[in-house]
């Protein structure tokens, strides 16, 4: 007795002459792809900002307002665009914000103490905060344990070792000025500095922001390491079945943060010289908020690199609008808030009425 089995190629006609439809072969309307972009809801409501400050703070669009509007917006957005990816991966960091303190002190204290070249002690500084990163996400892969757990803990440790060590090396809350050490120029002239273009005067961070966005959007949207990130920030123990090595990829966005901490805190040092050991408590939140509002969900697997960067201009433009139109900046925060609901529902509706059209 013999069994005769159906081998048909995959997108082939069924039996009764019905076509299956291949979702790889169908066009998608420019509509519908616009609908399905994370970053649409931030896009919206970063125009809404522009126009509405446009009419209501004099000066708003004067080429200086717009170069303060952009550094406002690239300090946050250096910061944002990591913990985006660490996002869309399922994780966030709280210890971001002290990250960046913690990275200036290393490279001004290590450089000071030791009478060491500038960029040895940035140097010293990437190494150290590199290996923070390293432990946030070892820590969170091998224990299992919350992110907010592991996160708070590195938070509070870093808090504690940035007022600490400061007063036993320098017996203040400050750091030693550094300003006329071996190789502070250079370094200032590539975290600090400021160009002119175009007669407009653009900090650097700028550059940097931009740098770190065109990288981490390619990462995500042309790499196979994209791939895991969203996979991983979908289903973990969907993607750890298909091969995807979900501890290296969770690592290895920690360490993205750590990085984007590193330039945040050399820019912090050299733009003063010395630095506050108890700045940046608080900074986390404002990342997350600007990677949330730009599109990121909180569950992950969702969100973009790009939009980040929209939630970190909607920031700075909302920031410096405030005191532009000369209103209490006390206002800041509730329209900090207001913002970060609206954005949150309008990417909810959007995503939905995205996989609703698929």
């Amino acid at each position: 007795m013999s069994t005769t089995t159906d081998i048909r190629p995959t997108g082939g006609p069924a039996p009764g002459g019905d076509q299956p439809r291949d979702e790889r072969l169908l066009r998608t309307s420019p509509l519908r792809k616009l609908l399905s972009r994370p970053e649409l809801g931030s896009v919206v409501g970063a125009l809404a900002v522009l126009v509405f400050f446009a009419f209501a703070a004099d000066g708003f669009l004067r080429a200086s307002s717009i170069s303060t509007v952009l550094y406002a917006s690239s300090t946050i957005g250096i910061m944002a665009v990591p913990v985006a990816l660490l996002m869309i991966g399922g994780e966030f960091d709280l210890s971001a914000g002290v990250m960046v303190t913690s990275s200036a002190l290393i490279s001004s204290m290590f450089s000071y103490q030791m009478t060491a070249n500038i960029w040895v002690g940035a140097g010293v500084s990437l190494l150290a905060t590199l290996a923070v990163g390293a432990f946030n996400g070892f820590m969170l892969t091998r224990t299992k344990l919350p992110s907010f757990i592991v996160t708070l803990g590195t938070f509070l440790m870093l808090t504690g070792m940035n007022l600490g060590f400061t007063k036993l090396i320098d017996d203040t809350v400050s750091t030693k000025s550094i300003g006329d050490m071996e190789g502070f120029p250079s370094a200032r002239a590539v975290f600090a500095s400021t160009l002119s273009l175009g007669g407009v005067d653009i900090k650097i961070t700028v550059l940097w922001w931009i740098g770190l966005v065109a990288l981490a959007s390619w990462v995500l949207l042309r790499t196979r390491v994209g791939n895991w990130i969203f996979a991983v920030g979908g289903n973990e123990d969907a993607a750890r079945a298909v091969g995807v090595p979900v501890a290296k990829t969770k690592i290895g966005l920690y360490m993205g943060v750590a990085f984007g901490a590193w330039v945040s805190g050399q820019h912090l040092l050299f733009s003063f010289d010395t630095v506050q050991s108890g700045e940046g408590v608080g900074n986390e939140l404002i990342y997350i908020i600007a990677a949330v509002i730009g599109g990121c969900l909180i569950t992950g697997g969702y969100g973009s690199a790009i939009g980040s960067a929209v939630g970190a201009l909607l920031f700075g433009m909302t920031s410096k609008g405030i005191v532009f139109a000369e209103w209490n900046p006390d206002w800041f925060k509730f329209f900090l808030g207001a913002m970060l609901l609206l954005a949150t529902l309008l990417n909810t509706w959007v995503r939905k009425r995205a996989e609703a059209t698929k």
